[in-house]
């Protein structure tokens, strides 16, 4: 990808690629850069280029994935100083990871990417996990595995058991956690943007998250549904009308997903009619 592509064209370009691997830290600025369109992507990707550079000089050194993680802990909390932003956790700013590399402050999710990239630089297997409550990564060499968790300088954790940390809300518990892609984890990020907005009240802002998320994974059925509703509640029927149609031509016959999209479409056609 070259700097100067069009932010909506690379992330169209990249969900038709599918799932991934992609690009990820890069992918995430394209996203970041739609809330920010005059700010200069160049410094943001100078700091990826020197993540990634002094990322792969370690790698050597790596001699099994422990060390690796230690490495990345070095790295992105030792040298950059890259942590979780405890006392306005909430800010969106959080998400936006032209804002996150700014402010060496984010959230789980936003820092996991970065934690995500630099770990593929340095040769190791990277991917983020499907918890609840809170994002960490899986880091993996030669058979062995471990969980780091950017938020928290990137420490290593048991992998049998993933606790809730405190700040995240509610009481620690054990999670069965499975890999998800990194179109998933992109949704993830744009999902935590899409509530914020919601809880504000601010649909519209929803709504063009909900655009982005569709751009990432067009072959989710949940994500073309829930664009749906969001454009209904807007009174955009016409582009509600595709959105369903869209969410009935990937879900399977007899699925919920299925069965919501055709009660809100036909919904909707007594709407129109």
């Amino acid at each position: 990808m070259e700097i100067g592509d069009d932010p909506l064209e690379y992330l169209r370009r990249m969900g038709r690629a599918g799932e991934g691997p992609h690009d990820i830290a890069r992918a995430a600025l394209m996203l970041a850069s739609l809330d920010h369109p005059t700010v200069p992507l160049q410094p943001s990707f100078a700091h990826l280029e020197e993540m990634t550079q002094l990322a792969k000089i370690e790698a050597p050194l790596m001699v099994n994935v422990e060390e690796g993680a230690r490495l990345l802990s070095n790295l992105l909390a030792g040298r950059f100083g890259y942590d979780g932003d405890r006392i306005n956790y909430d800010d969106p700013r959080n998400a936006n990871l032209i804002q996150v590399i700014a402010r060496r402050r984010g959230m789980p999710v936003a820092l996991g990417i970065l934690y995500m990239q630099a770990a593929r630089a340095a040769g190791l297997t990277a991917s983020g996990l499907d918890t609840p409550a809170h994002f960490l990564v899986m880091l993996a060499k030669s058979g062995s595995e471990v969980l780091i968790d950017p938020f928290n300088g990137g420490a290593m954790l048991n992998p049998d058991r993933i606790s809730t940390p405190p700040r995240m809300g509610g009481a620690e518990g054990v999670h069965l956690a499975q890999p998800v892609s990194d179109a998933d984890v992109l949704i993830r990020l744009e999902n935590n943007l899409k509530i914020r907005a919601l809880q504000i009240g601010d649909r519209g802002r929803a709504l063009e998250i909900a655009k982005r998320m569709v751009l990432i994974g067009p072959g989710k059925a949940e994500l073309w549904l829930d664009l749906a509703r969001l454009n209904e509640g807007a009174g955009v029927l016409g582009h509600a009308r595709k959105a369903y149609e869209a969410c009935l031509e990937i879900a399977r016959p007899g699925q919920s997903l299925h069965n919501e999209a055709a009660l809100g479409l036909s919904g909707l056609k007594r709407k129109i009619n």
